[in-house]
């Protein structure tokens, strides 16, 4: 190999190799990934919730009992080993992960679980699975009632990467409830990342992820930085060898809105200052108030609603709208050609006022 081929291949692999170090570094992270000398998330009591929350007409329903799991596949595509019971289904220990037939992106997800009773065990070792978005982004299950572990592993934590904000677990033998709403990564057709993921999580009722940026997928032990993916995958459920059960399981898959700014009325016809200047004056409503119309840098603007002006757009020479604010006017002219009234719309409403100088 030539020299400066073999230099370009060894700072290639010293960069792949440093690059995970190098975008940690980026993030300004103060803990590495579950660092247990990372302050412990305050425990709180949760509200009383009226278990288990029927799922909204527009949800897609993955699990709601009746020894139904028809839904549900092992990780290589065949029917799961896990157990299905009246109104709920368990981790069988060995048995694998599970995820959905159907795939998904951005969704509204709600999942109500139990650790098993009597506790057992200790730090991950007590009520461990997972709820894996695109079966690669993790809110992490686990029994963390009374259970001390490193706080980016316990229960509501994105897991490896934050803490929920508090401890809102219920007891072992109890169904707890996850509200997730998940934003996915974007990539360009390059498969380059333009934005990444984010979470909010609701955990029995508390909020505890409040929009979080994921740094990359989830992982135990590694901080990882994000692979191109379908904008659709399945959800998972994790088997980490302990008998965890799941029921009442619903999505929403959301749609992306795109963030317009409010839209802008233009003219449709053109008029001057001198044009302008018939329309102002004092017109006063026929119950209680008045508007004013004036002109400001050759502009015809109103004074509405006590304080508030809006800028005036001339879509005739009788009507005129408010450039961002859905309000019409619509002047009533008299024989002389000058405005004696207007007629105020907004939001379906409409009153008069009459010139009064």
């Amino acid at each position: 190999m030539h020299i400066y081929s073999f230099r370009r291949f060894l700072i290639s692999q010293i960069f792949l190799l440093l690059s995970p170090c190098i975008l940690y570094a980026q993030m300004g992270a103060q803990w590495r990934v579950h660092d247990l000398n990372r302050p412990q998330p305050p425990i709180v009591t949760p509200p009383t919730q009226f278990l288990p929350i029927t799922a909204p007409s527009d949800a897609v329903v993955l699990f709601s009992g009746q020894d139904d799991i028809t839904k549900w596949v092992g990780m290589n595509g065949q029917p799961t080993k896990w157990v299905c019971k009246e109104d709920y289904f368990e981790c069988v220990k060995g048995s694998g992960y599970i995820k959905t037939k159907q795939s998904f992106g951005d969704v509204q997800l709600h999942v109500e679980w139990m650790a098993p009773t009597p506790a057992t065990g200790q730090s991950q070792g007590r009520g461990n699975s997972g709820v894996f978005l695109m079966g690669r982004y993790e809110v992490q299950v686990l029994d963390s009632y009374n259970n001390i572990t490193y706080p980016d592993g316990q229960a509501a934590a994105v897991y490896g990467q934050y803490p929920p904000a508090v401890n809102a677990a219920r007891p072992a033998g109890e169904w707890q409830a996850y509200d997730i709403v998940f934003h996915r990564p974007r990539f360009n057709n390059l498969g380059q990342l333009t934005k990444k993921a984010r979470m909010t999580v609701f955990h029995n009722g508390v909020l505890v992820q409040d929009n979080v940026t994921l740094w990359g997928e989830t992982d135990w032990k590694k901080y990882r930085v994000y692979k191109n993916h379908p904008d659709k995958l399945p959800l998972s459920l994790q088997d980490h060898g302990n008998p965890v059960r799941y029921r009442n399981i619903w999505i929403r898959e959301l749609e992306e809105i795109p963030l317009n700014p409010a839209s802008a009325i233009t003219p449709k016809v053109t008029l001057s200052t001198e044009a302008l200047q018939k329309y102002v004056g004092t017109y006063k409503k026929e119950e209680k108030g008045e508007h004013q119309i004036f002109i400001e840098d050759d502009t015809l603007w109103i004074l509405a609603h006590g304080s508030r002006r809006f800028e005036l757009i001339p879509q005739s020479n009788e009507l005129f709208s408010a450039r961002f604010t859905a309000i019409e006017v619509k002047f009533i002219f008299g024989e002389n050609g000058i405005p004696a009234a207007l007629d105020y719309t907004f939001t379906g409403y409409t009153h008069r006022a009459t010139r009064s100088d």
